[in-house]
């Protein structure tokens, strides 16, 4: 061993400057993991089943991450499921937004921001 290693242990201690680690973390994209998508994608199974959405896109950015739904191909998305790691401290990482731009829900876990495509039970008299 050298003299080095043996007053601190200098030698096993890596130094990463800061603005090299901030700059590697901006460097990353955001994007849905495995559990969000599968929640997203049981959503959208049973939309695509009730024949009101047909095609969708996934966006990953370096801000955020957008889940696109389509009615059909060619138009505006009809919705856009989006996760922005920036708000998560505020007002929550995902959001739905309308088509319009309208925010219809927003929250901090995606199953609570989903729920605003569950359908409500109406009673139907004969």
């Amino acid at each position: 061993m050298t003299d080095r290693a043996e007053e601190g242990g200098e030698e096993s201690a890596i130094l990463i400057p800061l603005h090299e680690a901030r700059r590697a973390r901006q460097a990353l994209i955001v994007s849905f993991d495995r559990r969000e998508l599968d929640q997203i994608l049981r959503v959208y199974g049973r939309m695509v089943a009730a024949n009101e959405w047909r095609d969708y896109a996934i966006d990953h950015l370096s801000d955020r991450a957008v889940f696109s739904v389509f009615r059909r191909s060619r138009e505006h998305p009809l919705f856009q499921i989006v996760k922005n790691p920036k708000l998560a401290r505020k007002q929550g990482a995902f959001s739905v937004v309308a088509a319009g731009g309208l925010i219809l829900k927003r929250g901090h876990e995606l199953a609570r921001v989903l729920s605003v495509f569950d359908k409500t039970l109406r009673l139907v008299e004969a």
